[in-house]
């Protein structure tokens, strides 16, 4: 199981294909507005690729909002129609993407893309414009251009949307050269990687939709892949949930579907410790630096023959206790384990085959940021569960970071008795955007 619990832009000027400078998306940047029938109607797929036309689709939205959207590309939420989770907005623009630092969300959707052949650069820009204005509308409340759905919109319940890229993405942009070398080269195969399954793993764009409402995350979903669909198909999906908030004890950190409390030693959002584990600084390629890396792994879990042991049998697998999370060793959830501590017979009291002594950091570089989701898509006719784990790890470099974990845990660690890999993907996090840009811009521009 994948480190599940211890381990220690600036804006471009982007340019319209055919040349000129790329029209805002929005009135109040000054620029013709940009509605989803104008662009798409320059994206067509046909023998020669890609059919450039953003420019001329740009020209033929009508600023009267012809799609159907308010002026402002969609009705908000008035205020008291919406309790107040459900009108929480997080900011779609910074420095970083949202997503990561935010504090994580009750549902979460992962689509992976593939890119149609035929896309190129120009293509690529077209798409990560449209993306990241949806993002902008959507994150605080208001229906995307051409929304089916508007009245779906108001309710932002926290919607955050991160855009992450693989190899494929940078391939079709013509910038491999400007990829870091993790990236490239891809998580090395671990021990117990023997059932990877394609159709959990890889990709070349992956988005990452999260809020506290499953149908705000469901409109979203929807409204982002039919704006791909031009120019990507869907590789994969995973969906994931947590306890809603303010339906768990606030000072535990979640639970997953075997019982364990999952990301008890993350960093700490807003400090420099954070910073430096998470976010790649200015030592990584230039269009990276505010942007992390993103490791998703799908973990299925044996819950029927693992329910059935004994507690203490679980706990000695883990390392914690099961009802507080505390170590073995005793305290909090939140106290040091004492690795060295034995019991009257002289055995260590957190086993060396335990969850938690193996994923604690070996190293100081070996820390990660958690953000897991648990998943649950059904029962079969014996009883057996399709259900695990949606394994979420950032960090600024994998290789340093999250593989030495990684590697211990698929020696030793007695929970693969119970767990199976069965998806693994490794993307580049974008850094954020301004308002007026779009993500990718320092990449793409």
């Amino acid at each position: 199981m994948a480190a599940a619990d211890d381990a220690d832009v600036t804006p471009g000027s982007g340019q319209a294909p055919g040349g000129g400078d790329a029209p805002s998306s929005d009135t109040r940047l000054g620029g013709p507005r940009l509605t989803r029938r104008g662009l798409l109607g320059g994206v067509a797929l046909g023998a020669g690729g890609l059919a450039v036309g953003a420019a001329a689709g740009y020209a033929a939205a009508s600023t009267a909002g012809t799609d159907g959207a308010a002026e402002d590309g969609g009705a908000a939420a008035e205020p008291g129609t919406v309790p107040a989770l459900g009108a929480t907005v997080e900011p779609s623009h910074g420095v970083h993407q949202a997503g990561v630092e935010t504090t994580l969300q009750s549902h979460a959707t992962f689509v992976a893309l593939d890119l149609r052949d035929e896309v190129d650069r120009p293509a690529l820009v077209r798409l990560m414009r449209l993306l990241s204005d949806d993002i902008s509308r959507l994150a605080r409340g208001v229906a995307a251009l051409a929304d089916p759905e508007p009245e779906l919109a108001v309710v932002p319940a926290r919607l955050t949307v991160t855009l992450a890229v693989g190899p494929g993405f940078l391939a079709a942009a013509g910038r491999s050269g400007r990829a870091p070398q993790w990236l490239l080269d891809g998580l090395p195969a671990f021990s117990i990687d023997d059932a990877l399954e394609d159709r959990w793993s890889g990709g070349d764009l992956l988005v990452q939709v999260a809020a506290e409402d499953p149908v705000t995350v469901s409109h979203a979903v929807r409204v982002l892949l039919t704006d791909a669909g031009p120019f990507a198909t869907v590789r994969w999906v995973q969906s994931g949930f947590h306890r809603p908030a303010g339906t768990a004890p606030q000072a535990m950190t979640g639970r997953n579907l075997m019982g364990q409390v999952d990301g008890t030693v993350n960093p700490e959002p807003g400090t420099d410790d954070f910073a430096r584990v998470v976010w790649i600084g200015d030592d990584g390629p230039d269009w990276l630096v505010g942007g992390s890396s993103l490791v998703v792994r799908r973990v299925a879990m044996d819950l029927r023959v693992w329910g059935g042991l004994d507690d203490r049998s679980k706990e000695q697998a883990i390392g914690r206790r099961l009802s507080d999370g505390a170590p073995l060793t005793g305290g909090t959830e939140f106290s040091a384990p004492d690795f060295e501590a034995v019991d009257d017979n002289g055995f260590l009291v957190i086993p060396p085959t335990a969850h938690m002594r193996l994923a604690h950091a070996q190293a100081p570089t070996e820390r990660i940021l958690r953000r897991p989701y648990n998943y649950d898509v059904g029962v079969a006719a014996d009883g057996t569960a399709d259900a695990g784990l949606v394994f979420v790890a950032y960090q600024a470099d994998p290789m340093t970071q999250f593989v030495p974990i990684q590697r211990r845990l698929a020696e030793a660690d007695v929970l693969n008795i119970w767990t199976t890999p069965i998806g693994s993907a490794l993307f580049a996090v974008l850094p954020g955007f301004a308002e007026g840009a779009y993500l990718g811009q320092a990449l793409l521009a």
